[in-house]
């Protein structure tokens, strides 16, 4: 007993005591600190660290489900256990940022008549709003999206976009909002179709679009939204243009994106003049703000605030081979015009004959007490070969900003897939405070290490 007393009472085994005693207190304030963040909002819980900020989710987003007055609830159609966890964790994140949405996951291995009930497929997320009566679907190949080239070619599927958030917006947008807007998409002039992120941008944001050949009607139809004409090769008839004249002097909107400039279109030009945008001859070039020296690749100044500039940081657009305007007095005093888009004041209208210098406007909106008369300058700006080849550009923001422009108490919440393209940390231009930091900081570090292991080899 005595030797025992001994062992107990030595300054080692006090020592081994109190190290214990510190485990275990350490041990189970891990263990409370666990249980409380377990309780914690799940958009609290899962930090973004992935390359592409997959799980960041925008403004547009948190705006909408601020706003949420009506219950929404996510029913996912699938063993949760083998969804694939990108997909998991943004639906929990997604749901914790509103009270108003609640999610309920059901196998439908263990419920088969879960789909029978929703007429759904499995790995399908249905929302669903009650109050409106209204749902719809999501499946788990429209949030992340493969290149079924790879496949043909290679013999495995590449992923290229995860556009979780985008759907989900889209999808709550819709079935809580009992209206929607309708969108005539002229014909009949050469027209240019939209390319697929336009079109999906479109239908994300509750817009229903609908071919309409003015040729072959007397009047704009009565639930018309919005006119739109994408890039025309030919000119309007002069019935054309006194019913579209009509059509937004009553009231109605309308959107017009110029097309190449080849051919004359004075009827569309008469038109643009009678609310304060005159068309000038030529190609739009800027020496002062242009993409790696081409005067013909703009990045125009913009002018943009509020919704305009929902989403809008960077204030990258792109233009190429544009047409260009100048503002002049309308034809009515009850007409305002402003401008969003321009070029810098070295700016030039370049025909075959003559270099013109000056400021020229890019994109203009005209305003009529209801009517709303919006004017690009240049199709490419939603051409796919520009938007797709510089993912970095806010084109397709600005582009549905001005869209979203024409309706009462609506905002773009278009929101646009992210990549999962692999990106690489590179340094293209290596700067001094770069070789700094490559080379001098690990240097230094190794020297001072050097110096101790010396001073303590020679003590």
């Amino acid at each position: 007993m005595k030797k025992i007393k001994e062992m107990f009472g030595s300054a080692q085994s006090r020592y081994g005591t109190y190290s214990t005693l510190l485990t275990v207190i350490a041990i189970v304030v891990v263990i409370m600190i666990n249980m409380v963040a377990g309780e914690f909002p799940e958009s609290w819980k899962n930090i973004d660290l992935s390359s592409n900020d997959l799980y960041e989710i925008t403004d547009q987003s948190k705006e909408l489900l601020n706003g949420l007055d009506k219950e929404v609830k996510l029913h996912v159609l699938a063993e949760k256990s083998s969804t694939d966890e990108r997909i998991q964790i943004f639906i929990e994140k997604y749901a914790g940022l509103s009270k108003k949405i609640s999610v309920e996951w059901t196998d439908p291995v263990l419920h088969p008549t879960v789909l029978e009930e929703y007429n759904a497929d499995s790995n399908t997320i249905v929302v669903e709003c009650l109050e409106t009566e209204k749902q719809t679907q999501i499946l788990f190949d429209d949030i992340i999206a493969y290149d079924e080239m790879s496949y043909y070619y290679y013999g495995s599927y590449v992923e290229t976009e995860f556009d979780a958030e985008g759907q989900l917006t889209s999808a709550v947008n819709y079935v809580t909002n009992e209206t929607s807007q309708k969108i005539y998409r002229t014909s009949g002039h050469g027209e240019t179709s939209f390319s697929t992120t336009v079109s999906d941008l479109m239908t994300k944001s509750n817009y229903t679009v609908e071919e309409l050949n003015t040729l072959m009607v007397t009047e704009i139809p009565e639930d018309c939204d919005l006119l739109f004409m994408y890039a025309p090769a030919t000119d309007l008839s002069e019935d054309e243009k006194t019913m579209i004249s009509e059509y937004l002097v009553a009231g109605g909107d309308m959107y017009l994106v110029l097309g190449t400039g080849e051919n004359e279109t004075p009827n569309l030009d008469a038109l643009m003049l009678e609310y304060g945008m005159q068309k000038v001859d030529g190609y739009i070039a800027d020496t002062s703000r242009n993409y790696q020296g081409n005067a013909y690749y703009i990045f125009p100044e913009l002018s943009v605030s509020g919704d305009l500039a929902a989403g809008i940081s960077s204030e990258m657009v792109l233009l190429v081979n544009s047409l260009g305007m100048e503002v002049t007095d309308p034809a009515r005093d009850t007409i305002s015009v402003s401008e969003f888009m321009t070029t810098s004041s070295k700016g030039f209208a370049v025909t075959s004959e003559a270099q013109t210098e000056g400021t020229y406007v890019l994109g203009a909106v005209a305003t009529e007490e209801e009517s709303t008369f919006t004017v690009l300058t240049a199709y490419s700006m939603i051409d796919s070969y520009v938007t797709d080849a510089f993912s970095n550009l806010e084109n397709v923001t600005l582009f549905m900003n001005t869209v979203a422009n024409h309706f009462e108490e609506v905002s773009n919440i278009a929101i646009e897939p992210k990549s999962l393209e692999v990106t690489y940390n590179t340094v293209q231009y290596a700067g001094i405070s770069s070789l700094v930091a490559i080379f001098g900081i690990p240097i230094v570090i190794l020297g001072y290490g050097f110096v101790k292991w010396l001073k303590r080899r020679k003590a």
